[in-house]
């Protein structure tokens, strides 16, 4: 019982220090697959709203669109880590994450006990976006190759208004990453990249992005606890991350320079990981944030 209370009171400060603040997370990977991390996360989530805090959640749903397309006799390829989307395959990405995936973490957060609303970025015009060109470079003698991979859009800008209502009325906004361009196009973009923009337009105090690893590993294979926005930018540079990681980082850099306080990259294979981060005095993952404090108490 001791321990329990103990448990409780190291809390204590964090849920003080995160009252009424806005935190963005982006859910994805594996714990999005395993029954008991869908209940963990959907029982974090809950709790952060009935502690005072405001989540907003972002999800992705790269598998299932694969599982999807392939059950009906489309292929996938991609380029440069992004799928590419033509009107076929945009129709399955938008039936599969604002609606299958989409309604589904709504239901959960739910019968949790919480008060969920789906939404992707075509409501409300929340997610306005352009279309996302992939350059290949071809010597220092030669222009850039303009590669085009569809309907994959980045975003120009998040209205956030929708947002504030919905956080003023208790509800807790669960947003597929699609969004529309200027012509009434949809657009499929990367969840990540869509999370780290809608982060840094609430100016949210932590974006927390879900992934399958321990956080950020340095070349050697071990995790690298905190960076500053400098020391990732360096590791983007120096080719120290890869694959999938490169995105996370990226919009970690972009979230933190438009106002965001911290970004926190962590396992979601850990149950309860977002609860971790948050409310313990170690915490998990990778932490990326402006600049070092000079002394203890900043």
């Amino acid at each position: 019982m001791i321990e329990k209370a103990n448990i409780l009171i190291e809390a204590l400060p964090y849920i003080r220090r995160f009252y009424q603040q806005t935190v963005v997370i982006k859910y994805g990977g594996h714990a999005m697959v395993a029954e008991e991390l869908k209940e963990s996360f959907a029982q974090d989530i809950v709790l952060m709203k009935y502690i005072g805090i405001h989540p907003v959640v972002v999800h992705g749903g790269g598998p299932q669109i694969g599982r999807m397309l392939e059950r009906i006799g489309i292929q996938s390829d991609f380029c440069a880590g992004m799928r590419v989307t033509d009107a076929d395959t945009m129709d399955i990405v938008e039936m599969v994450l604002a609606g299958k995936i989409n309604k589904e973490i709504v239901s959960l957060v739910n019968r949790h006990g919480g008060q969920a609303i789906g939404l992707s970025g075509k409501d409300g015009k929340l997610i306005e976006a352009r279309k996302h060109h992939v350059f290949r470079y071809q010597g220092d003698d030669r222009p850039p190759e303009i590669i085009d991979i569809g309907l994959v859009g980045e975003v120009q800008r998040i209205n956030v208004e929708i947002l504030e209502v919905l956080e003023k009325s208790n509800i807790i906004p669960i947003i597929a990453p699609v969004g529309m361009g200027e012509n009434g196009e949809t657009y499929n973009i990367n969840a990540d990249l869509v999370a780290g923009h809608i982060a840094g337009a609430l100016k949210a105090k932590k974006l927390i992005l879900m992934t399958d690893v321990a956080g950020v590993l340095n070349k050697e294979g071990e995790l690298i606890s905190s960076m500053t926005v400098a020391e990732a930018a360096d590791a983007l540079q120096d080719e120290t991350l890869r694959g999938g990681m490169i995105p996370k980082v990226q919009c970690s850099i972009d979230a933190v320079q438009a106002g965001t306080k911290k970004v926190h990259i962590v396992d979601g294979r850990i149950p309860h990981a977002v609860l971790l981060e948050m409310f313990t005095d170690a915490g998990i993952g990778t932490e990326i944030f402006k600049k070092r404090p000079k002394s203890k108490k900043e």
